[in-house]
């Protein structure tokens, strides 16, 4: 079933070109045009263009955005107990995680006299985003709100689009009540029905209803990366993301039912999902392949992890070795990148450029989705060679505090004129002269 691509009696050892690798097509550029005027329009008309925009784009005639606090409260006593109980469970275990991932300031004498400390501040306000297209994401709103929570960022809005059957007794034109319980749970009781680019732009804008903030985080369709890439400078943005991604690295000693079952369970989110298999194995490459064929008729979305699963993004990468493939998954750079290999241990540690691994047999992606206690909003595209998924740190900004006293400004001051001059910024220097009475002190 899966594409193949065979790289076996390549030289890989001074890299691979990324474009030999099986990748979804994400035309941001594109998309970019379509969102300029809905964007412009949010900034001009505020919420009537939202309420405009949720009518045309979700098919839901809404009267106001903000969700009422009632309708949180109303989610959460109606929502089943054992989804309940898994979404406390999630919240228990990423709170575990995060609130090890805050910074403390650090202080450093650089000489007697002069300090420079950095301060770790929170931002201010935050808009969460929360997709709400062919699936539901509750673990999203988790996976955002409790970084930020640990980060202790003053002000929290959540925005998840308008349901036209959001699946409860009690009316359309709210995000769907399970993305509601979740933001009652976690006490986010700022929830807007707003989706695709007009949601980042009410973040970015603010509207007659939802103040302007000044980070957006959270995953999204093309709009949504379009409009986080237009209006990025005005507000901070974590990535651009892209189709969801997996990778297995795996060789003989692999699980091929394993193997197969998780490169559907990514394929399920999306025909654009890219489920990548690279092993030196063609005996487990046919194995994964028949163990395919068995399961993915058995699932309930098999015409979208069909699509998704034939589609160029995914496949199967033949290596001479683990070597190579580490090389092969490097360059790759994938969202979740799982190790199903002997010593995977080892292996893993090994591993440069992923969003987040997963580390044999019992760790697999869907765990890291909901409940290992890591974030699942992690970088996409073959970003993660450079961006790193959400944590608390995505929420803190990190301030030099400068503490001088006389003497210490006075013992550097004939290096700062120096480098002021060769630099042709006099001013600079100057602006230490002026200090000591336009006199340097002698350096010696």
């Amino acid at each position: 079933m899966l594409n193949r691509i065979d790289l076996r009696g390549s030289a890989l050892t001074d890299g691979i070109d990324r474009d030999l690798l099986p990748r979804a097509e994400l035309d941001v550029e594109a998309a970019l045009e379509r969102v300029r005027p809905i964007c412009d329009d949010v900034r001009h008309r505020g919420t009537e263009a939202l309420i405009e925009y949720a009518e045309r784009f979700d098919g839901v005639r809404i009267e106001q955005v903000r969700v009422p606090r009632e309708a949180l409260r109303r989610a959460l006593a109606e929502l089943d107990p054992a989804v309940r109980a898994a979404l406390e469970e999630s919240v228990r275990r990423a709170r575990i995680v995060h609130r090890e991932q805050r910074r403390t300031d650090t202080t450093v004498q650089v000489v007697p006299g002069g300090t420079v400390t950095e301060r770790w501040v929170p931002v201010e306000r935050v808009g969460l985003y929360v997709p709400g297209g062919r699936a539901v994401y509750p673990s999203s709103v988790v996976m955002n709100v409790v970084p930020a929570q640990e980060a202790e960022v003053g002000s929290v809005a959540v925005a998840s689009p308008p349901q036209r059957d959001p699946g409860n007794a009690w009316g359309a034109g709210l995000p769907h009540p399970t993305i509601l319980a979740a933001c009652e749970l976690l006490g986010v009781d700022e929830v807007y029905a707003a989706g695709g680019a007009q949601a980042v732009a009410m973040f970015a804008y603010g509207t007659q209803e939802c103040r302007p903030v000044q980070l957006v985080t959270g995953p999204g369709n093309v709009y949504v990366a379009a409009a986080k890439r237009l209006l990025k400078g005005r507000i901070g943005i974590d990535a651009e993301a892209g189709p969801t991604e997996i990778a297995v690295l795996a060789d003989d000693t692999a699980d091929p039912a394993h193997v197969a079952a998780d490169l559907i369970s990514q394929a399920e989110h999306d025909t654009l999902a890219a489920s990548v298999l690279v092993t030196p194995s063609v005996e487990l490459a046919d194995a994964v392949d028949r163990e395919l064929a068995v399961q993915v008729p058995a699932t309930k979305h098999q015409q979208r992890i069909t699509e998704a699963l034939t589609g160029r993004q995914s496949g199967v990468v033949l290596v001479d070795g683990l070597d190579e493939g580490l090389t092969v998954v490097d360059a790759y750079a994938a969202e979740h990148l799982e190790i199903h290999t002997a010593d995977a241990s080892a292996v893993a540690a090994r591993v440069r450029n992923a969003g987040a691994v997963f580390v044999g047999p019992w760790a697999p992606v869907s765990l890291g989705d909901y409940c290992a206690g890591s974030n699942h909003v992690l970088p996409t595209g073959g970003c993660a060679c450079h961006s790193s998924g959400l944590s608390v740190q995505s929420f803190l900004r990190g301030i030099h505090v400068v503490d001088y006293t006389r003497d210490a400004l006075a013992e550097v001051t004939h290096h700062v004129v120096t480098l002021a001059e060769a630099e042709d910024l006099p001013a600079h220097g100057a602006a230490l002269k002026a200090r000591f009475e336009w006199k340097v002190p002698d350096a010696t």
